[in-house]
């Protein structure tokens, strides 16, 4: 039992052996007979491994809370023992009836933090002079505090942080046991307003990755993935076939030996590092591995203090010294790739057992890399993504993880994605050595299973760059870049095509408050400078071979389209054929023709817009309209395809207008429908019969 200490107001609200976890989910090992559960009575530290179900990327450290240092004084102790308590259990019935409600969340990481600023705090009073118990403090103590943490260069950030400890503890003062210095030392004040952060606003911060990164970055990790992954998963399944035949006892191993010397087939593994050297090094494990025994049992062929060893060893560094030798003894032939200078072969120069890790690890950061590139989740949802995780999610391939940001009941959601994802989760569940997690490290000696993103992102481009003389990868800029930049980027690159913003909306998972989607939404798909470029030649590139599409149907006689809009693209179509017959010209002229032409078609899903952006004349979607400042051009939301004269209905369209016809006239005919839907319907199917009528079917 701890004694009680002098300073006591009263006893403290919480016994020695109550458990500190309460009211929330414990794992099932915490609640066998037995298991032990962190107690307010524990002095040293609160460890919640194996008691609460830790997020994936949150290390174990940061899942244990020590009152180490300055914590280990008594008064101190305890009260950051009640305060964290508090914090933890503030649905505790003795909390309630004290009346206190702290603010911030309450998790172990928030507790480690709350530990690290009192630690912090005890530590500046004893080197500005202050009594070592904090119970002759004043609240003008605790306002230099601050003062003076600010003026040492720590960030608002950090400043916010040390203030919403401090204000937490001011409110929890009618709780403790121990005295507090009395009041809020910044009445009417946020810990925000305190620490001078800017407020936060509704635009999103977050930067781009920068196309210069971005493309040689994803192709590498594709290549990685889809082109070297089948041979570094040969060798490490060679290698495991190897370990599991091998025998311990050397009995045997000279007609071992002399069996395998003798087939031509068999060649000497050699370090590829050491090509160059007049000798190469024999890799005398790898060798003794592929003979039949352990790699500890390298001695009974490299041992030059047994007669039988040393004639071992010379046949072997004769069969060197003829040539036979090889860097591919795991794996044969490898990946040819064309590199940096023009030569083509290998893409490596040998997996031995160190370079085999090495590229498993490479192949779990690229998979990494594809998954955070490509599927818009978030650093923490890809790092609890468990095994199997591919399922078909309303028919469509997604990936089934566990949402954390925002959340405390840990739901499943789901995200949408590509072939190349499913591929790269294959082979990350392959080199992952997890029984759960699919990102996880490829060493069994790393027990605790957490990787960090950032780190992971940062290995692989200098892997990708170290060995791009033999991949013949581009070369990726060092330049700063994070998991969450690469959501920012995809929401951005998605909504640059028509339609794409309903999916960022959904896959981002912000609720809508709009037809489309929501403020921040449109904050994470907003342009970026240095993707303005890449993106205008992307877009006029597919609009371009829509066009070439639309010119070689109409040359082979086929009707594009309908209405004022498509006569005069089929008149400019006819003026580039006549053209191309004067000059005798081909199809490549007619190209070029193509592209120089001023021919203006907006592609839409209900019909296309040949209104010219710097003049659009007769646009009717401008008539009587408040153009918002900035904006060039017609307003799509204005659109009326069965009256404007830069209207272009198209044969793909003409099905969307066939099956809305008939949905209004179901309206129309149904008794029970209110005039007011009706006449809406009645309007509806006006609009849709001209626009039949352009097309010239029947109504």
């Amino acid at each position: 039992m701890i004694r009680p200490l002098p300073q006591q107001r009263r006893p403290s609200l919480f016994p020695d052996g109550e458990p500190v976890v309460q009211g929330k989910a414990l794992l099932p090992e915490a609640r066998e007979p037995g298991a032990y559960v962190p107690r307010f009575g524990d002095t040293r530290f609160w460890d919640f491994n194996g008691v609460l179900k830790r997020p994936a990327n949150v290390a174990s450290c940061e899942w244990k809370i020590h009152f180490s240092l300055e914590l280990e004084d008594p008064y101190w102790n305890l009260l950051a023992r009640e305060l964290m308590m508090i914090t933890f259990n503030q649905r505790h019935p003795s909390v309630l009836r004290s009346g206190v409600a702290l603010v911030g969340s309450a998790n172990p990481r928030s507790l480690c933090h709350h530990a690290s600023r009192l630690r912090t705090a005890a530590r500046w009073g004893r080197e500005n002079g202050l009594p070592d118990s904090p119970n002759r403090w004043t609240v003008e103590n605790l306002r230099q505090r601050i003062a003076d943490l600010a003026a040492t260069g720590s960030s608002p950030k950090t400043v916010r942080g040390h203030v919403s400890t401090l204000k937490n503890l001011a409110a929890a003062e009618p709780a403790l046991s121990l005295a507090w210095p009395v009041g809020d030392p910044w009445p009417g004040q946020s810990a925000r307003s305190v620490a001078e952060d800017a407020p936060s606003s509704r635009a999103i911060t977050t930067p781009a990755v920068p196309p210069k990164t971005w493309f040689p970055l994803i192709r590498a990790a594709w290549a990685y993935i889809h082109d070297f992954a089948p041979d570094v998963l040969r060798a490490d399944r060679r290698l495991c076939e190897l370990k599991a035949a091998a025998r311990s006892s050397s009995r045997g191993i000279d007609e071992r030996f002399e069996e395998w010397l003798a087939d031509p087939q068999n060649k000497i593994p050699v370090h590829a590092s050491s090509l160059k050297e007049q000798v190469p090094q024999v890799q005398w494990k790898l060798l003794t591995l592929l003979l039949g025994y352990t790699a500890d049992s390298y001695a009974t062929i490299n041992d030059l203090g047994r007669p039988g060893s040393r004639r071992r060893r010379m046949l072997i560094l004769d069969a060197v010294a003829e040539g036979r030798t090889t860097t591919h003894a795991l794996t044969g032939e490898l990946v040819q790739v064309v590199r940096p200078d023009g030569s083509t072969g290998p893409w490596h120069p040998g997996l031995d057992q160190r370079a085999l890790f090495e590229a498993k690890t490479a192949l779990r950061d690229a998979a990494f890399t594809l998954v955070v590139g490509l599927s818009m989740m978030r650093d923490s949802e890809i790092h609890e993504i468990l095994r199997e995780p591919v399922v078909e999610h309303y028919s469509t391939p997604a990936i089934a993880s566990t949402k954390i940001k925002g959340t405390t009941n840990r739901p499943g959601k789901h995200w949408w994605i590509a072939e190349p994802l499913v591929e790269a989760l294959d082979v990350a569940e392959s080199v992952s050595l997890h029984p759960e997690r699919v990102f996880a490290p490829v060493h069994i000696t790393k027990q605790d299973g957490t990787l960090d993103g950032v780190s992971m992102l940062a290995s692989f481009v200098t892997f990708v760059n170290t060995n791009r003389d033999w991949t013949g990868l581009d070369e990726i800029p060092t330049t700063y870049i994070r998991p969450h930049m690469f959501r920012k980027t995809m929401a951005m690159l998605t909504d640059q095509f028509p339609g794409s913003e309903i999916a960022t909306g959904i896959q981002l998972k912000h609720l809508a408050t709009r037809a489309l989607a929501n403020a921040t939404t449109r904050g994470y798909a907003a342009s970026d400078k240095e993707w303005a470029k890449y993106l205008e030649d992307a877009l006029d590139n597919v609009k371009f071979r829509k066009i070439k599409d639309l010119y070689e149907r109409h040359t082979a006689g086929e009707e594009i389209g309908f209405g004022p809009g498509a006569e005069r693209v089929k008149d400019a179509f006819d003026q580039i054929t006549a053209t191309v017959k004067a000059r005798n010209g081909d199809a490549r002229t007619a190209d070029s023709l193509l592209r120089t032409t001023r021919i203006h078609i907006r592609f839409g899903m209900l019909n296309n817009c040949t209104a010219d952006h710097t003049n659009p004349i007769g646009a009717v979607c401008l008539e009587n309209a408040i153009i918002p400042e900035g904006h060039v051009g017609p307003l799509d939301e204005r659109c009326r395809p069965d009256r404007c004269a830069n209207s272009m209905i198209g044969p793909e369209h003409l099905p969307i207008y066939d099956s809305h016809q008939r949905t209004q006239l179901q309206l129309i005919n149904n008794p029970s429908m209110p005039a007011c839907r009706r006449d809406l319907a009645e309007r509806e199917l006006d609009i849709t019969r001209n626009v039949l009528k352009m097309a010239g079917k029947p109504q």
